[in-house]
């Protein structure tokens, strides 16, 4: 079996789940191969087998069986733009803090790579969302799994975002920025603007306004088969676009267009793993003084 890894720096606790995850992959005769930056970090933490080899992000992942992203949510966003349409599943090692995707914490790894192994686990799809900007903004790697962003710089006054769905005129939102979320990013930088959690196959977006100056504004639920397009105006010549965690400076007059990307992010998710068990762990659903475990009652 083929197997990728991509990873950033973690704990120095958390080395020893690492050694042996990799002891457990060479027992299980894995064909392993690290991203390149990340293969030097591991090589001075932990002490990896012969006959690793390692790959940049020019290279192509294909013929991998699976892709572990080692970190935390950042780190498999950014793991998604390596995979790309070769929609390799994914697993989500969590060595960082919130652990929303990524949610195997290390201690759980020789369960999930035991699962791999045997085949206990199910896929899940999650919709992507592609960016078009003319000119060109993000190259290859335009789409991103959680939200496209439209933001001012620095301390600049407010900009507005003028708002067409399928080219008919939505809004004019005068605003610090707009996000359009996936219904994995609803529980990201859509939910701290007031945006509302979607299930992962829910087939739209969400539209949010970032502190919008008319306060009864408020985030819209749009299809997924809309195409979203934009005009940005402003008092700075100059625009911060932002997909996932990747950021650009444009300039006024670009023309932006998003829509649902053609292909899906895989994830792979353990038996015992759902996302309505992810929501109450990571957001502490239920917790109160009357109810301190979170248990229905």
């Amino acid at each position: 079996m083929k197997i990728a890894i991509l990873g950033k720096p973690f704990d120095e606790n958390q080395a020893a789940f690492i050694q042996e995850m990799m002891d457990d992959l060479v027992r299980r005769q894995a064909e392993v191969t690290i991203v390149d930056s990340f293969h030097e970090y591991l090589s001075q933490h932990i002490t990896l087998p012969e006959g690793i080899t390692t790959f940049t992000r020019q290279d192509s992942l294909e013929g991998n069986r699976f892709v572990l992203s080692i970190g935390g949510d950042g780190t498999l966003l950014d793991t998604v733009t390596y995979v790309g349409e070769l929609q390799i599943p994914i697993l989500g090692i969590n060595t960082g803090r919130l652990g929303f995707l990524a949610t195997i914490s290390p201690d759980k790894i020789a369960q999930a790579i035991d699962a791999l192994f045997k085949g206990h686990f199910v896929l899940e799809d999650r919709s992507l969302i592609r960016v078009d900007t003319d000119p060109d903004t993000f190259g290859d790697v335009n789409f991103g799994l959680n939200e496209f962003s439209i933001l001012k710089r620095d301390t600049s006054s407010m900009i507005v975002v003028h708002t067409y769905i399928d080219g008919e005129y939505l809004n004019s939102y005068w605003a610090d920025g707009l996000i359009v979320s996936t219904p994995t990013g609803s529980t990201g930088y859509s939910l701290s603007c007031g945006g509302p959690v979607m299930l992962p196959q829910t087939n739209n977006f969400i539209i949010a306004p970032v502190c919008p100056h008319n306060l009864n504004v408020r985030p819209l639920i749009v299809s997924d088969r809309s195409v979203i397009s934009f005009e940005i105006e402003g008092r700075s010549n100059n625009f911060l676009l932002s997909l996932d965690s990747r950021s650009r400076t444009v300039e006024a007059g670009i023309q932006i267009a998003v829509r649902r990307e053609n292909f899906n992010a895989r994830l792979v998710k353990l038996n015992h793993v759902n996302f309505l068990s992810t929501l109450r762990s990571k957001l502490n659903w239920g917790l109160d003084r009357r109810n301190p475990a979170g248990i229905p009652v």
